[in-house]
């Protein structure tokens, strides 16, 4: 038998979700049968898979030690995390902490995310993903200790690609995470992305919907005027701020996008279907134009977000109406030289 005391980052989840994250050895299927006929408990008591677990209550598991040797109980100084693909968890400690932060408090971090991270490895091959250097930042600055939680790590927010550049929100503890979730879900966070873009479009400001079908094979995205089987509807606000002319005869626009939605590869997408594809886009954009430039990177930065609530935050409500943005963006000072982003 081994049992877990339920602590505030426990609190509030389901109790076959708790189980799932503490014995990830332990496949669903079993999880189900065993709350069911009571060989996992609560406070020593039968309970429902959808029970939700409160602060110093006790879950007992009666399973067998195979499936027990993948709890989380002894992390030590190894700092361990989830494989997306998996329920193992996996060494990630990266070589050198490498964060950019842009706020930081009790609750969240707000990071800026370079060109080139990942935010996540599910291949388990990178150690230098943005996930990683989170956890190794908290951890060494005494703010979480792996060993001592069940089942709660910190976590990011939001994502964004590989080779786009900004900012992303992170989650110290369980609460703010699910706050954070819930508002993002509830489109409460305003995002705001600063693009370069090929030529100059028209009219220089404007919003772009259509219909995103995702290739999950490929990993791209098509759109559509019409809805599709599977696909997603995409809303972008876009207004032009500046154009350069750098690489004669192949104008640069610098737009301000502002998501509606939130979809794969949304503004990457959206603008190349617009005719104004992101420079710097191999996947999306145009290969003769971005030739002159000789981009390794999408120039695309996600550089400013506001706090919006419009329902209760709780323990975060000291954020609404607050906003943030990075400042320093390569790409913009490059091209476009002291143009100032304000919003």
């Amino acid at each position: 038998m081994k049992e877990f005391t339920i602590n505030k980052n426990d609190a509030g989840q389901r109790l076959d979700r708790f189980v799932g994250k503490v014995v990830p050895a332990l496949p669903s299927s079993l999880t189900q049968k065993y709350i069911r006929i009571k060989r996992i408990k609560v406070n020593g008591k039968g309970s429902k898979r959808d029970h939700k677990l409160i602060v110093g209550e006790t879950v007992q598991f009666y399973v067998s030690d195979k499936f027990l040797e993948s709890a989380k109980e002894h992390r030590g100084t190894v700092l361990l995390c989830s494989n997306r693909n998996t329920r193992e968890p996996s060494p990630c400690v990266p070589p050198k902490i490498k964060l950019d932060i842009l706020y930081e408090d009790a609750n969240i971090l707000l990071l800026n995310k370079p060109a080139g991270m990942l935010c996540y490895d599910t291949r388990g091959l990178d150690n230098n993903t943005l996930i990683n250097n989170l956890h190794a930042y908290i951890e060494n600055s005494g703010q979480w200790r792996a060993r001592d939680e069940n089942s709660f790590s910190p976590a990011l927010c939001n994502r964004i690609d590989r080779n786009t550049s900004g900012i992303v929100i992170a989650a110290k503890n369980a609460e703010s995470l699910r706050i954070i979730n819930d508002k993002i879900k509830h489109r409460e966070i305003d995002k705001f992305y600063l693009a370069a873009v090929h030529g100059i479009p028209s009219p220089k400001s404007g919003v772009l919907t259509g219909y995103i079908h995702k290739d999950g094979k490929r990993n791209l995205v098509r759109v559509t005027k019409d809805e599709v089987s599977g696909s997603k509807y995409a809303e972008t606000e876009y207004k032009t701020l500046e154009t350069s002319n750098k690489a004669e005869g192949f104008p640069l626009s610098l737009l301000e996008c502002r998501l509606i939605t939130g979809r794969t590869h949304q503004i990457r997408a959206q603008l190349a279907d617009f005719g104004h594809p992101l420079l710097g886009d191999i996947k999306y954009g145009d290969k003769k134009l971005n030739e002159p430039f000789n981009e390794t990177h999408q120039a695309l930065c996600s550089y400013k977000i506001i706090f919006a609530f419009k329902s209760d935050s709780g323990l975060l409500s000291y954020l609404n109406g607050k906003s943030f943005q990075i400042s320093k963006i390569p790409f913009v000072k490059k091209y476009f030289g002291s143009v100032c982003c304000k919003g």
